[in-house]
């Protein structure tokens, strides 16, 4: 049995909980971050230390202004680099032509009115501006500042300018605002800007590719009230479309029932019931697909008599007999249904004689791959944001993991199918 070692990853020592918010996309990626004089300069704190978490560097450079709403000693600490503030101190010169050079992304956030006014009209009066001014690659404006600043005339001239030069302008959002008005020119938040960043830099693995993903539980209702289900949470499925997601795919995600958001706005969410609904669904877009991550937890039965009213105790009735009829096998079908060059992967929840049974499964439903969970490994299954998995093939090769967030494990599972991809060409 081959046991997956993470081939280059740095973290390969850290423990399942130090995982949780490395990020594929933003690791080693070089971010500077340009903070002007506003009130929401506070909450590039917070984006700072999650580009931090998310494996990023991130360097950044303050107005004079900006040292009146954040501390540089704080920017210091969590970024791990000298803040800069000014082109020349006592005896040292920032280059500002090698901060825009070294850069992968630059952000300016907040934008306050006066410097995005400065940044339309080419002013260079400060070290913000001189490596605005110099900077090689794409300059993104998160602009912060009250309602009627916003929607001056001036302002939309100046931002239409900066457009014009190829610079992004992220949406500002509505709310309240510092000068007690309630209306649009709110900072982005933060945790919005990481996923708009998560989005710029994503990979080109499987570019061009449809992927089909099912997630979470099913739900066979009895009646109006009461239905038929499992544990399912649908973590591990979610995990997958924004893994393939950030990879370049083109993803649809079919889900049983969830409390679980998409991401990403540009994955197609399709929600489903039933087990039923998810075989119609699946049919529905598997032509159009290379490949296909069955992860969800679909039931084996269902009640085709269901009451069309709350059932309810008889007196004297010692129990209830329900009929149950078998589900239609999705993976089955697909496996069945594929054509050369299409994937079908799917997943084995097993209690017992684990390996046995999901080679059993990968053999009886012509699956290219069988995930492999275990309910007898701790901290893996139904509701937990971990997982540990086998990946069983069809030459009879295994891949094993440890212990890992179900992102990670994501990314792994993702990494395999594009190796498998690459050898049924």
């Amino acid at each position: 049995m081959e046991v997956f070692r993470f081939g280059d990853f740095d973290q390969r020592e850290k423990s399942p909980t130090q995982y949780n918010d490395c990020n594929i996309m933003l690791a080693g990626k070089k971010i500077l971050i340009g903070i002007t004089g506003s009130i929401a300069a506070y909450k590039i704190i917070y984006l700072v230390r999650q580009l931090r978490k998310a494996g990023a560097e991130v360097k950044v450079v303050m107005t004079e202004a900006a040292a009146d709403f954040v501390s540089p000693l704080v920017l210091e600490t969590l970024s791990g680099n000298k803040v800069l503030d000014a082109l020349t101190d006592a005896s040292t010169w920032a280059n500002h032509v090698m901060l825009g050079r070294w850069a992968d992304l630059i952000l300016v956030a907040p934008a306050s009115c006066n410097t995005i006014a400065k940044m339309a009209n080419g002013q260079c009066d400060n070290l913000l501006l001189a490596v605005y001014l110099s900077a090689t690659c794409q300059i993104w404006i998160a602009p912060a500042m009250d309602e009627d600043m916003w929607k001056h005339a001036a302002t939309k001239s100046n931002i239409a300018k900066l457009q014009s030069y190829g610079n992004r302008l992220l949406d500002v959002e509505e709310g309240e605002l510092a000068s007690g008005l309630f209306g649009p020119g709110r900072l982005m938040e933060p945790d919005d800007i990481v996923t708009e960043m998560e989005i710029f830099f994503r990979g080109n693995v499987f570019s061009g590719k449809k992927v089909l993903i099912t997630a979470g539980p099913t739900y066979e209702n009895i009646d109006p009230v009461r239905f038929i289900g499992n544990h399912s949470s649908g973590k591990m499925g979610f995990a997958l479309a924004e893994s393939f997601y950030l990879q370049g795919a083109e993803v649809t995600l079919v889900t049983g029932p969830v409390h679980m958001e998409t991401k990403y706005k540009a994955i197609r969410r399709v929600d489903v019931v039933s087990a039923n609904e998810m075989y119609d669904a699946v049919h529905q877009y598997f032509p159009e697909t290379n490949m296909a991550i069955l992860s969800a937890a679909v039931a084996d039965y269902f009640i085709p008599e269901k009451s069309n009213i709350k059932i309810k105790k008889q007196k004297d009735q010692k129990g209830l007999d329900l009929h149950l009829e078998e589900t239609k096998d999705i993976l089955a079908s697909l496996g069945q249904a594929k054509n050369t060059g299409q994937i079908v992967v799917g997943f084995a929840l097993e209690t017992n004689n684990e390996l046995e049974n999901a080679t059993k499964k990968r053999r009886s439903k012509n699956a290219d791959m069988i995930v492999l969970n275990s309910l007898r490994d701790k901290d893996a299954g139904f509701g937990k944001d971990t997982n540990k998995v086998t990946l069983l093939f069809a030459d009879g090769s295994t891949v094993e993991t440890p212990v890992l967030p179900k992102k990670e494990v994501a990314n792994v599972i993702a990494t395999h199918i594009a190796q498998l991809e690459t050898s049924v060409k």
